[in-house]
């Protein structure tokens, strides 16, 4: 997905025109349109702007994930960040025996 969908996606999902929004931006229309219609490349510095009005990560906003969080904030509590720390530590043989017990676990 191309960063230009993305950030008119934001835009109509909290339900505001173009026009309102470059209103509370202080931009011009045109200047905001290019942007959207990926005639013009976002400039990182509204790129950022953007993300903190959406309170959207850049990696969001780039197209790079779709968790509007970014890659690095993770709905992962500790003991799951723990746990996939540890599984990485492991061999992929010993990642499949970890994912049968975890299996046999769930079908009780």
């Amino acid at each position: 997905m191309q960063h230009y969908n993305r950030i008119r996606d934001l835009r109509e999902d909290m339900d505001l025109t173009q026009e309102q929004l470059v209103q509370k931006l202080g931009m011009h229309k045109t200047t905001y349109t290019n942007y959207e219609q990926g005639k013009h490349s976002v400039p990182l510095d509204f790129a950022v702007e953007l993300a903190n009005f959406y309170n959207v990560s850049l990696d969001y906003i780039a197209g790079l994930t779709n968790e509007k969080q970014g890659l690095t904030k993770s709905s992962l509590d500790v003991i799951e960040t723990e746990t996939v720390c540890k599984l990485r530590q492991l061999s992929d043989i010993d990642k499949g025996r970890v994912l049968g017990v975890i299996d046999t676990l769930l079908n009780k």
